[in-house]
């Protein structure tokens, strides 16, 4: 049986390298995209408090279209360059969403949403994925936060 949860208290920095570590030995040697995948957004609502969603969204033919998850029943697919994650993934670029209901264009998959993370993994330069986070908490996440998340996105681009 696993678990890897950190100590409460435990700082972010230390939480994160913690996390990386629990993700480096959950996907060392498994081929399966998919299998990683579950078992890392089982891990992210496992590690963070606060969440409603942890998960995947992958880039299939110009769109997102849902991937592995924990959280309530959510989009399947997202056109890219709309909403937060259709944004990460069309520009490469994290979306640390303070207030989802100030963001334009937000898409929303669960009403009780406030705030987002979203960071693309990227191969060769183009996004192959997003990992997503939502959570009720109004600016749930830091930069602390984006740069755990954005550490674990690197590790899983050629796990996935």
């Amino acid at each position: 049986m696993f678990d890897f949860r950190p100590e409460p208290g435990t700082p972010k920095p230390e939480a994160y390298r913690q996390l990386l570590d629990a993700a480096e030995a959950l996907t060392a040697g498994e081929p399966d995209g998919v299998a990683n995948m579950a078992n890392i957004a089982a891990l992210l609502w496992d590690f963070l408090p606060e969440l409603n969603w942890s998960g995947f969204y992958r880039v299939i033919e110009g769109e997102l279209v849902l991937g592995p998850f924990v959280g309530r029943p959510a989009c399947i697919r997202i056109p890219m360059g709309q909403g937060v994650c259709g944004v990460a993934a069309k520009e490469g670029t994290t979306q640390l969403v303070e207030d989802v209901h100030a963001f334009p264009g937000h898409i929303a998959c669960d009403a009780v949403t406030n705030s987002e993370l979203v960071v693309p993994i990227l191969r060769d330069g183009k996004a192959i994925a997003v990992i997503d986070l939502d959570s009720p908490a109004k600016a749930r996440f830091d930069r602390e936060d984006a740069d755990g998340i954005e550490a674990l996105a690197r590790m899983l681009s050629d796990r996935i």
